[in-house]
């Protein structure tokens, strides 16, 4: 059965792609088969958004996906929602934001939750996108929850980092640029018809002229409820995926990827439910300290 199932997906049925990322990301019985009957070799371009809240990266990647579907391309979307602290589900926010590609027959959406990840990624992204990879999609998007400089995690996952931004953004830039501003390998100023949206796209041209790369940083303003822009960020996003997918940057990438699955595979047997039972008991206990209670599970 698991043996169809791997078949099933792999063939592109969106029942059987929903159930093995179930598994995967729920260590189900058969995930381990799963993950060994991967390809990781696929080198289908994984483009990462982010960016603050409010910028509108859920209506630009609808954009962009309603052109990709138009182009017939089979699209997968990773929306990451950010979770209840308590059932641990996701909000399933892109329910609302992306509706209209629900309809569209190439186009895969699945919200996952951020389960309490600094960088506002699921711990088991790295598997849900190789899952998408074998099952035959050309694009895959993550969509971050917008958590700020923490969001720098998309960068070890992303062939391509889009940070998404509005002509308001520019008060931000001094602190993101520490931070988020620093991964971007494309800068989209959305919402461009407001006022400022030239000059704070300058400022950002600025930016990314400091920064030594062999990949010239683009920097489009789009209207993701128009569709401008649009095209060209489809340009930008082919350009650099051609040159992501060579050089050190490509080793780079696998050793981040590796190391979250090494980082996970060692999490594994540590649940948080487990713990707050073990701590119910030992935190009462005089001279308790979190700290060296934590060298248990080292």
């Amino acid at each position: 059965m698991l043996n169809q199932l791997i078949h099933d997906f792999k063939n592109g049925d969106f029942k059987s792609v929903a159930r093995a990322i179930s598994l995967v990301e729920n260590h189900g019985p058969g995930h381990e088969a799963i993950l060994e009957s991967l390809d990781t070799s696929i080198a289908i371009p994984v483009i990462g958004f982010t960016g603050p809240p409010g910028a509108g990266k859920s209506s630009l990647v609808n954009a962009l996906v309603t052109y990709w579907a138009a182009l017939q391309l089979k699209v997968a979307i990773i929306a990451v929602d950010p979770a209840s602290p308590f059932n641990f589900g996701s909000l399933l926010g892109d329910r609302l934001r992306m509706s209209g590609l629900f309809t569209m027959s190439n186009v895969y959406i699945r919200s996952i939750s951020s389960r309490g990840s600094l960088g506002g990624l699921s711990a088991s992204i790295v598997e849900i996108t190789d899952v998408l990879k074998n099952a035959g999609f050309q694009k895959i998007i993550i969509e971050t929850v917008g958590v700020g400089q923490s969001e720098v995690e998309i960068a070890g996952i992303a062939d391509t980092t889009v940070v998404v931004t509005v002509p308001e953004s520019g008060d931000e830039v001094q602190t993101l640029k520490s931070g988020v501003m620093e991964i971007a390998d494309i800068f989209v100023v959305n919402k461009s018809d407001r006022q400022g949206a030239d000059k704070f796209a300058q400022h950002l041209r600025d930016l990314s002229h400091n920064r030594s790369s062999e990949w010239q940083i683009p920097v489009i303003e789009t209207i993701a409820t128009t569709g401008k822009g649009i095209e060209e960020l489809h340009a930008a996003i082919d350009a650099h995926a051609a040159v992501s997918q060579t050089g050190a940057k490509k080793y780079l990438l696998m050793a981040e990827k590796l190391e979250q699955i090494i980082r996970r595979n060692r999490m594994q047997d540590i649940h948080v439910r487990e713990l707050a039972k073990l701590l119910e008991q030992e935190m009462n206990k005089p001279g308790f300290n979190l700290y060296v209670y934590s060298k248990n599970f080292i």
